[in-house]
């Protein structure tokens, strides 16, 4: 590292005011500070400088994402070759998933983070930390088999009209990764739905009578017996995203941004608490609304275990720009994200995927919640001082 640290600090003087290449510091000092922390010093005011930036807070959060992003690859290779008929081997699964992210992760990296460095040269300000996140968590939400310039166009939407038209990290209204997977939603819907999507085919016929439609899909026609047990689920050994499968690694990314204090405890806790209670309530009513549709009976731990749900909540609702900001406003935000999920899941089969909705849904409703939140703490204290 020290060999990186000569080389930097050698060229440093060409990009630095008054050099040859001043108009491109952003690049260069978003290069510096992703390989080692910042130097910056406070120039005015009673201000302290923490060795945890942005950038070091953003990777706390790879590290929350691998062990789905790794499962996922695994998966993908295992689904695939259950498909064709082929008995998955552990290394020839993983390899083969893995064959279908990476690309797709430096397709999302090298277009997001171009137009990134575009925007950072041409406003002169330094390079946005928040796609290091952004740029991982869009593969991992897409189907495997997707058409890599599809991708990069959905990653270019997000990061254009999803953010750098709002200011950049910190000023956008919506979930940058949730704005790609829902531009491609519904610009390109047949690669977004349907029984064949979810699983890499690569171009091979499956095994007769295979079918590769999701959880979420087997349970809304009624085919009880397809559907997975709450164990799979629970596992991920299910279709699915590129790595929103496995309930059980999403929920240790999630203990481990608990416990770092990187993710709000109280928007997980209370999301998982309102797709927990919207699936009781659906339990209760069930037995007087007469329909095929199962994920109306299905067990509420099991139904928060399927699609995308827990992955929406651990890691897209903790999102700290685009959620509640009041303590308070979490628990609303949070609990009525995990309601609205589980409710646009089971009665509008148009977005099995309730979650996606639900989160991008509370993103707008977000300020409005933290509004209230503060006006009721105002009239609260002027009520005190007028009873003084």
């Amino acid at each position: 590292m020290k060999l990186f640290k000569n080389v930097l600090n050698g060229i440093k003087p060409h990009f630095e005011q008054g050099g040859k290449l001043e108009k491109l510091y952003p690049a260069y000092d978003a290069f510096e500070t992703f390989l080692f922390v910042p130097d910056h010093t406070s120039q005015s005011g009673s201000h302290i400088h923490d060795a945890i930036d942005l950038k070091r807070t953003m990777f706390s959060v790879i590290i929350a994402l691998l062990p789905a992003l790794i499962f996922g690859m695994w998966n993908i290779g295992y689904q695939h070759f259950t498909a064709i008929g082929v008995e998955p081997q552990l290394m020839d699964s993983f390899l083969y998933g893995a064959l279908r992210v990476l690309p797709m992760i430096v397709v999302s990296y090298g277009v997001g983070l171009g137009i990134e460095f575009a925007f950072a040269i041409s406003r002169g300000h330094s390079v946005n930390e928040g796609y290091l996140v952004t740029g991982l968590l869009i593969p991992m939400i897409m189907p495997a088999d997707l058409p890599l310039w599809m991708l990069a166009i959905s990653v270019a939407f997000a990061v254009v009209i999803g953010k750098e038209v709002f200011g950049g990290t910190g000023m956008n209204i919506l979930n940058p990764a949730l704005t790609a997977r829902a531009f491609l939603y519904f610009a390109y819907p047949t690669v977004m739905s349907g029984d064949k999507v979810w699983v890499s085919l690569n171009n091979q016929m499956p095994v007769d009578g295979y079918s590769g439609a999701t959880a979420l899909s087997d349970a809304y026609n009624g085919l009880v017996d397809k559907v997975p047990s709450l164990l799979e689920s629970f596992i991920g050994t299910i279709p699915g995203s590129a790595s929103e499968t496995s309930a059980l690694l999403i929920l240790v990314g999630a203990a481990y941004l608990i416990a770092t204090g990187i993710g709000s405890w109280r928007v997980i806790i209370s999301g998982i608490v309102g797709g927990i209670v919207m699936g009781m309530i659906f339990n209760y009513f069930s037995a007087s609304i007469e329909s095929t549709n199962y994920l109306l009976k299905i067990n509420p731990i099991h139904q928060i275990c399927l699609g995308g749900f827990l992955f929406g909540v651990v890691f897209m609702a903790t999102d700290p720009v685009s959620a509640a900001q009041t303590n308070t406003g979490k628990w609303i935000y949070g609990f009525l994200i995990g309601l609205l999920g589980i409710l646009i899941r089971v009665v509008n089969p148009a977005y099995p995927e309730g979650i996606m909705m639900a989160i991008l849904f509370m993103n707008v409703m977000a300020p409005l919640i933290d509004h209230y939140v503060v006006a009721a703490n105002i009239n609260r204290r002027m009520k005190r001082v007028k009873t003084a």
